[in-house]
């Protein structure tokens, strides 16, 4: 499917207009329980992450692989691991694709459950150095697992960071829900960043939205992950049912023709 998206304008449920062309992608092609491709994803190993979430995350195949079906799964187990109660993943591009600028979308289906807190999100690659929120943060898509029709897109930086972050909430069109398959996409340009969920606009901020510098300017990298408690969703509930998945079909990323 991906050698008709290259160099051309395609129309896959959602269609991105001929300004874009696209320059990164992984469709998840390969035999069940294979671990990502190496050259395009890496892992964030542990737990917390300055939020709370109570899983450990790992680079395993039992928390993330392939379905053998096109799909990539991470998944949150309820076990003990490495001092915590449950483990699940968190897939980046640090290091190996951080670019400034363009489209970023994919096609998710989320899990439902008091407790997950599925993302999809981009982080400034410069975070080790100057830290966050200084290094900017733009959330793609979040989901709190037991709103089933409702998304959240911010951004985060110096002055709009945690509770205070820039953004807003979206809901599904009736009789949709976060379980279903939904395109999830962002076009971040210099001066402004617009979110799309199926192909309708969300939300759109410019320097002039925000209640601090600007810091959206400079390379970011993607970051997918399956979160289990944490500050914002809280624990899982006593119904929460475990394991459960966050189902990526894809991941594109186009930067604008001039």
């Amino acid at each position: 499917m991906i050698t008709a998206l290259l160099g051309a304008c395609h129309s896959i449920a959602v269609a991105v207009d001929c300004s874009w062309s696209i320059v990164w992608y992984d469709e998840f092609d390969g035999p069940a329980g294979q671990l990502p491709d190496p050259t395009r994803w890496d892992y964030d190993i542990g737990t917390n992450w300055g939020n709370n979430q109570l899983e450990y995350d790992t680079d395993r195949p039992e928390n993330v692989s392939l379905d053998g079906e096109g799909h990539l799964l991470i998944t949150a187990r309820e076990e003990q691991y490495e001092g915590c109660d449950y483990t699940s993943a968190r897939i980046v591009t640090r290091d190996l694709f951080e670019p400034t600028y363009g489209r970023f979308e994919a096609r998710l289906q989320l899990p439902l459950g008091q407790g997950f807190w599925p993302a999809f999100w981009l982080l400034g690659a410069d975070v080790y150095e100057i830290g966050w929120p200084d290094c900017g943060e733009i959330d793609i898509m979040e989901n709190l697992g037991h709103q089933s029709q409702t998304v959240y897109t911010y951004v985060h930086g110096p002055g709009y960071s945690g509770g205070g972050g820039v953004g807003q909430s979206y809901e599904l069109p009736e009789g949709g829900t976060v379980a279903d398959f939904h395109i999830y996409a962002v076009e971040w340009r210099p001066d402004a960043i617009s979110w799309f969920v199926d192909g309708i606009h969300v939300l759109s901020v410019a320097p002039g939205d925000l209640p601090g510098n600007w810091v959206f300017d400079h390379p970011f990298y993607i970051i997918l992950n399956l979160a289990v408690g944490g500050n914002w969703p809280g624990p899982p509930g006593p119904d929460t049912v475990f394991p459960q998945s966050v189902v990526i079909d894809w991941v594109r990323v186009y930067e604008e023709t001039p």
